[in-house]
């Protein structure tokens, strides 16, 4: 055999064993059974962006945002009767299976979790970095040492400071934390970020823009003496005369509130992203 003869073997081996996703039937896709009084739960590892069910015959609703439902409208259907195709786009691959009907409710499928044989790779526009990215970002921000020294507030015996500010691809990764002097635990109520003026005048109305967080990385409800969280949000720009503030606010009855400002010249001197910026230093 010559060396063109192997070259065309091997090239005809990769063909035979990798399958491919060019076009399918519904017959070549993961067909689930389904009934109308049963509730079909799929799960997916990540973040559902975009879910489409070909026909009205099924109802379908998303109520986390990795989980959806779906359960045929009514039961007037033949055993094996194809009711849907069911499209589902994550935040980095895409899923497609056939709905087919069952008269007997054992053989409904009520539990499915996307399985990685059946993950179609899928470079979604519309993500620039997915939720696990931006996880692992963040973890590796959270470990890393304090480059902002001068960014701080202080009340009611605490401190909060700006540790880091990070710019990943569309975001900013800001890292912030609480030292509390006192004995009273702090139990969260909600952290907030706005943008707002930098002075406000009683002759002018202060507008403020609530901005909503893309990630938080700690989900901690309540500290003692130390809190350390980053959150990532969109990429923005901002006038000099306007301020980025991130405020800690306590549930009553107690009530207490911290708030940093952060200043567009510190935002400007955002570092870019990478390993070397995260060693000690």
């Amino acid at each position: 055999m010559n060396i063109k003869q192997k070259i065309a073997a091997l090239a005809w081996g990769l063909l035979t064993v990798c399958p491919t996703f060019a076009q399918q039937t519904y017959e070549e896709m993961e067909q689930i059974t389904v009934n109308e009084q049963v509730t079909t739960v799929i799960t997916a590892s990540e973040p559902i962006r975009f879910v489409d069910i070909s026909t009205d015959k099924l109802a379908g609703d998303q109520p986390i945002n990795n989980t959806i439902r779906l359960k045929p409208k009514e039961g007037a259907h033949e055993d094996g009767e194809v009711l849907a195709i069911v499209t589902i786009v994550t935040e980095r691959y895409r899923t497609q299976y056939a709905l087919l009907y069952t008269t007997r409710m054992k053989e409904a499928v009520s539990d499915k979790e996307i399985q990685l044989m059946e993950r179609q790779t899928y470079r979604n526009p519309a993500v620039s970095l997915s939720t696990e990215e931006m996880y692992r970002y963040a973890r590796q921000i959270w470990t890393s040492p304090a480059k902002f020294r001068n960014v701080s507030s202080k009340q009611h015996r605490m401190t909060m400071r700006l540790n880091n500010v990070y710019a990943v691809g569309d975001y900013f990764f800001i890292d912030y934390s609480i030292e509390n002097r006192t004995n009273i635990r702090f139990d969260i109520d909600e952290m907030r970020i706005k943008l707002a003026d930098k002075k406000v005048s009683k002759a002018t109305n202060s507008q403020i823009i609530e901005l909503k967080p893309e990630m938080t990385l700690e989900q901690t409800k309540s500290f003692l003496h130390g809190y350390r969280n980053v959150i990532a949000i969109k990429k923005l720009t901002f006038p000099n005369d306007k301020v980025l503030s991130i405020e800690m606010s306590e549930k009553q009855i107690s009530g207490r509130t911290i708030t940093i400002n952060i200043d567009y010249e510190d935002v400007l001197s955002a570092d870019s992203f990478n390993n070397a910026l995260l060693r000690e230093e």
